[in-house]
């Protein structure tokens, strides 16, 4: 790896890495799969809770054989459904170092989020950030880059989805995937732009060119364990 060439990277939930590096060439990693299986996870448990209500042990029960059982069987439907979603993180993150390998990236920026976890952004969007996790996303690319290394820096993410990284002009955050410059015009994808942004804060790093739709781009799916995944 060369440590002139940096990428950044940008973290997220629908795409837990999105990678953009020198040359407009980028990597997307979708989390679909992640999200539906904690969505199931989280349907499943509450179908659980219903059906065991009315033979779940009363509070003075608690300590029975029964209360253990029923204890024991929770633990180990959320001890396989957190296997499931750390196992995909880790293939997401080895991806991400396969490609920067494969393009002798030395340097990688990452946008760190963490600042959004203290926000209270009502019941739904909160349970979304809880399942996020992204303090696994970092340690696991953190880890594997070191294995091939890769040196890893965090840098503030604020604004980068609504900076254009050509002219450096904040535009209106956009609602969909896709980003659009009204001052010069650059396009591409939302979550490349941010971490092309991402890269010329990063140490070393210098405006790069934000990737265009279908251009460069590189594809991959984290989860294709996971029940329902159909690649």
């Amino acid at each position: 790896p060369d440590p002139s060439r940096v990428a950044g990277v940008d973290l997220g939930i629908i795409h837990p890495y999105a990678v953009a590096g020198p040359g407009g060439q980028g990597l997307l990693i979708s989390g679909r799969a992640i999200r539906a299986e904690h969505r199931q996870h989280l349907r499943d448990r509450k179908g659980r809770t219903r059906a065991a209500a009315a033979r779940a042990p009363r509070p003075g029960e608690r300590g029975s054989r029964r209360w253990r059982q029923h204890r024991r069987s929770a633990r180990k439907v959320e001890a396989r459904h957190a296997r499931r979603v750390r196992q995909a993180r880790h293939e997401a993150a080895k991806d991400v170092i396969a490609w920067a390998v494969e393009h002798k990236i030395g340097t990688l920026a990452v946008g760190d989020p963490r600042g959004v976890l203290d926000l209270n952004a009502g019941r739904r969007h909160n349970q979304r950030v809880r399942d996020w996790r992204v303090g696994h996303l970092i340690s696991a690319v953190r880890d594997k880059a070191k294995a091939a290394g890769i040196t890893v820096h965090l840098v503030d993410e604020r604004g980068t989805s609504s900076t254009c990284p050509s002219c450096a002009r904040r535009v209106p955050k956009p609602a969909g995937r896709s980003f659009s410059c009204p001052h010069c015009g650059q396009g591409g994808h939302r979550d490349l732009v941010a971490a092309a942004s991402i890269a010329a804060r990063g140490p070393g790093g210098g405006p790069i060119p934000a990737t265009p739709h279908g251009a460069g781009i590189t594809h991959r799916r984290a989860g294709a364990h996971l029940p329902g995944v159909c690649l």
